[in-house]
């Protein structure tokens, strides 16, 4: 497609069945401390109340799998080397996706012109109460998967979403059938047992969750569990059948920077505030601020192989400012003193 789009689907706006999901995963508490996501009321369910006049939704899909990333599974393997979720190892998919979307409703708007239509529309780009997933099943763009991320048969789940709700009365697209079947590779291979059920993440207990979104001490049951993975975690994806068929992404902006898809541990935690913010400027990770940055770091310190250098690295910050961090430092030299015990 002339936009770099890989895929795009139509859909109405009725999410009756997924609102009810969604109600109960909230009162499972099941977002943890995300509470945007109760905040919102039924804007998320019901696409008419976030934007008046929305009659359709054009979800489009975008792959972004980085070509000639290190072997995700090589990474994590080495305990010596931060793993960073391969979503985030180029430009911030917001702006990106953003900028496409926009760049659609302008071809739109040309050809509505010639018709004297009105065209009202609004952009998303993961930064709003859209549910996205739902919105692309019944769009035909891939069917939800247990891990509760979009597979798409051809193209596996390496991919970001984006939407534009719309007042044009669009022609739909068919909904796409489930195939995941009896597999429940995602559900197996989680480090912290995040998928609690078929289709069900307790985000409280999710990686990506713990290292992003979670902006306290991370609970002391998961630390272990997490190894070297600093931002995000891909596990439930890597070990998908369906990403066997999935092809790196061709978007310029989505290609690896600064090295992130191999840089090491020690490496990153020396890094001064102006550092993080010059190296990881204009990505995702930016976002989460240099001191859950380094908390994140931390934990995979605290997992490494015990070496002088790792332990030399964590007494460096002993004495920071942030007191979770300082707290954080002082149970990764506990593992390491235990290591060396054993």
């Amino acid at each position: 497609m002339a936009l770099g789009f890989d895929q795009i689907g139509i859909t109405d706006t009725q999410l009756q069945a997924e609102e009810a999901y969604h109600q109960a995963w909230i009162a499972n508490g099941f977002h943890g401390e995300m509470d945007y996501m109760a905040k919102h009321g039924m804007k998320r369910t019901r696409p008419a109340e976030l934007v008046p006049n929305t009659m359709r939704v054009i979800s489009a899909r975008l792959d972004y799998f980085p070509p000639n990333a290190l072997a995700s599974e090589q990474v994590l393997q080495d305990s010596s080397k931060a793993f960073i979720s391969r979503y985030a190892l180029a430009r911030d998919y917001h702006k990106v996706m953003r900028h496409k979307l926009q760049k659609l409703c302008e071809k739109i708007q040309g050809n509505i012109n010639q018709q004297a239509l009105n065209f009202e529309y609004r952009v998303f780009a993961d930064s709003a109460p859209v549910l996205e997933v739902a919105l692309a099943e019944k769009a035909g763009l891939g069917w939800r998967g247990k891990h509760t991320l979009l597979i798409n048969k051809e193209a596996g789940s390496w991919f970001f979403l984006g939407e534009i709700y719309t007042n044009l009365p669009l022609t739909i697209d068919t909904p796409a059938s489930n195939h995941c079947g009896t597999c429940k590779s995602c559900m197996d291979v989680c480090p912290t047992q995040a998928i609690v059920a078929p289709y069900q993440v307790d985000a409280r207990r999710c990686i990506s969750y713990l290292t992003i979104e979670l902006k306290t001490s991370i609970p002391m049951e998961f630390r272990s569990l997490i190894g070297n993975r600093v931002y995000g975690c891909d596990d439930c994806q890597l070990y998908c059948p369906w990403n066997k068929f999935a092809e790196t992404s061709r978007e310029p902006d989505f290609a690896i920077k600064n090295g992130l898809d191999d840089i090491s541990l020690i490496d990153c935690f020396s890094w001064s505030e102006q550092t993080f913010k010059t190296k990881l400027a204009g990505s995702a990770i930016y976002r989460i601020g240099y001191t859950q940055w380094l908390r994140n770091i931390t934990i995979g310190l605290g997992n490494a192989q015990t070496t002088p250098a790792v332990v030399a690295a964590l007494q460096t910050r002993l004495n920071d400012g942030s007191a979770i961090l300082r707290e954080h430092i002082t149970w990764a030299l506990a593992q390491h003193q235990i290591n060396h015990r054993q």
